[in-house]
Formats: structure tokens, sequence, C-alpha cells
């Protein structure tokens, strides 16, 4: 009986020691339940290059709205002044307007309108003034949406590849989220996003374990970002040795005055 309660008292401090982790896996440590933390970012999408994007015009008068509604197709005005219109394809439709290496799009009526940089609202707000002071309609309705918003994830995560979004909002945890989730080897404090801005790259690193994270540029995804999960190399740096080191004396050390007292109750 004394062997028997021996052996479990071993086995189940080996496993005690064996299965501590380190604090750097939580995530959001330094939030507390109850408290309020201010929404401070107001995003928006940022137009690139290379994006395709949905644009719908109306109004109070919708006949007058159907020439910005052409994409791929003609229209033409009657002797009665009824506007009539023939659309082309519905791929063609469905693809959008793409904008070109020089950040313009092609839009009908309004010709070559430049909208790399602009956040959705001042692309709208541009085709609005542009309609207004052509005189062509009043007040009119204006809403775009991204048809090809995608972003890409790598590294240490379950799996990597590259992820279309419906709508234009995604954040870093649902994009860490839709790939699978981290794995082992990946440091919590170092997800890097990499993102075109004008004609150069930036990098932006988040660390998940603070609330920090959500005022950070990265925290919303911008089109075309790449995630980068860094993973533990076998190389392990200092902070992961020290914990690796510090959980191995420990578990040598409660294992000798574990067989210690074991010997002593064995002669007792």
């Amino acid at each position: 009986m004394r062997k028997t309660l021996l052996f479990r008292f071993l086995a189940l401090t080996l496993l005690v020691s064996s299965c501590s982790s380190p604090k750097n896996w939580l995530y959001l440590q330094d939030m507390v339940p109850g408290e309020e933390y201010p929404v401070d970012i107001k995003y928006e999408a940022t137009i690139m290059r290379d994006d395709r994007l949905k644009i719908t015009v109306s109004g109070k008068n919708p006949e007058l709205a159907i020439p910005f509604n052409i994409h791929g197709g003609s229209f033409r005005v009657g002797a009665d002044g009824d506007i009539s219109s023939y659309q082309g394809p519905a791929s063609a439709q469905d693809e959008g307007y793409r904008v070109d290496v020089d950040g313009y799009i092609d839009f009908p009526i309004l010709g070559k309108l430049r909208v790399e940089g602009l956040t959705v609202t001042q692309a709208i707000d541009l085709i609005k003034t542009r309609i207004e002071e052509g005189n062509y309609m009043k007040d009119p309705l204006v809403s775009i949406e991204f048809l090809n918003f995608k972003y890409t994830v790598l590294g240490a995560i379950s799996s990597t590849g590259t992820y279309s979004a419906d709508g234009d909002k995604v954040t870093l945890f649902e994009a860490i989220a839709r790939a699978g989730g981290l794995t082992q080897r990946a440091k919590v404090d170092k997800i890097a996003v990499i993102r075109e801005v004008g004609d150069s790259r930036e990098m932006y690193v988040a660390d998940l374990r603070t609330k920090d994270v959500f005022n950070s540029p990265c925290y919303y995804l911008q089109q075309n970002d790449i995630v980068y999960v860094e993973p533990k190399y076998l190389k392990k740096d200092a902070e992961d040795r020290g914990w690796q080191i510090g959980t191995t004396v420990l578990s040598v050390v409660t294992t000798i005055c574990s067989v210690i007292w074991a010997v002593t109750m064995l002669k007792g």
C-alpha cells in the first residue's frame, strides 16, 4: 500500500512539473472583466491598385442614374426622353471597376477618376461631387463595396493561405481564427502585418497579450495585407531559454526531493 501511494505521488509530481506553461500564451492579459475600454479607432478601408469596386449610383429620379450604372454596356435616350440601357455580360458587371496601376478607374460619364489612397467615404464624396458639378442629377446616392478584399496568413498558423472576406472590415483576431488559430510554436507577442502603402511596404508588429493591440494600426486589416506569425525556432531566444531552463531545474529538484522522501519512507 505504501509503495502504491509512493508511485502515485511521484507520477503526480512529474505531471505537474511538466505541464506548466509560460504566461505569455494568454491573450489580452491586462484586460479586466467589467471594465470598459473605449473604441477610439474609426476604421475605413483604403482603396488600392488592383482593387475591384462595385459602385452603384441612385437618386430621386432613377432614370437619371442609369448612365452611371452602366459597366460593359451602353444606354440611349429615346424621343420621349426615356433612358434605356443595354447591359453587357453578367460576368463583366460582377467584376466591378478595377483600379489600374496608376490608381484610376474609368467611370461612365465622369471618365477617369483617381481613387487610389482614398477611403470609401472619400471616394463616394468624389463621385457625388463630380455628378453634381456636371449638373447630371441632384443629391445622388453613391455606394461602394469591395469585390476582392483578401489577405494572406503565413507562419506558425494552423492553415496558411490567402483568404477572402465579405465586406472590408476584418480584424487581426478574425484573420487568425479563420486560419485555424495559432500553433504551439507561435510567438503571441510577435504577429507581423506587412502592408502596401503607396509605392512602399510597411511592417507593423502586434502583441496579442495586451489590450494595446486594439489601438494598433494593424488591428484592422487592409486589402492585400500579409499576416506573418513568427514561430519559435529551434534556436530559442533568451526568454524561451530562461523559461525552459527554469522548468527543467524545477523538475529535477522536485524529482530529487521526491526520491529522497521515498527512500526515507521505505527505510522508515
